[in-house]
Order: structure tokens, then sequence, then C-alpha cells
């Protein structure tokens, strides 16, 4: 996703989970590359396991997870607001 795209969007992400202290697990990526996974594989059509692991966004999960949690907070309906702004803002959308 290209700066132009995501600045807008950055205000209404909310910061990952903190780690635990005990079992940290593994570093959670950041919103946006996660964002780039999910539109990703909601433009493309791809099962959320087939993401590929080299575009950085992390697993097919990781997405699917950070997806269902913007969803349920309703930061997703913000989110989708925000980008069909910009789309209508340069006659992207037909």
């Amino acid at each position: 996703m290209d700066d132009a795209r995501y600045w807008p969007i950055e205000p209404h992400l909310p910061p990952p989970n903190p780690r635990r202290f005990r079992y940290p697990g593994r570093k959670p990526i950041d919103n946006r590359r996660a964002l780039t996974g999910i539109l990703f594989v909601l433009i493309t059509g791809i099962p959320w396991e087939k993401l590929p692991k080299r575009m950085g966004c992390g697993s097919g999960m990781t997405c699917w997870r950070r997806l269902r949690d913007w969803t349920q907070t309703g930061v997703w309906t913000k989110i989708h607001g925000v980008l069909l702004s910009h789309l209508r803002g340069v006659d992207k959308i037909d």
C-alpha cells in the first residue's frame, strides 16, 4: 500500500496488542503490513492460508485475525469508508 493511501487510514488503526511478558511469542507485525495482506487476500480472492510469505505481511491467519479484531471493534468500517472516499476522489469507482 502506498503512502498516499495509508496515511489517511493510519489514525483509525489501533496499536497491536501488547506482547505478554512471560511467553511473548512472535513480535506482532505492524498495521501497515497487516492491512496490505488483508487487502491482497480480499482483492485477489485467494484463501488466507495461501498469502505469500514473501510479501512480508505475516501469515494469512495473522491477517485474518487482525481483520476480525478490526471488524469487531468497528475499525474496519472506518477504514472501508476512508478507502472508498479516496477512490471516489481519484475517480476509481465505477
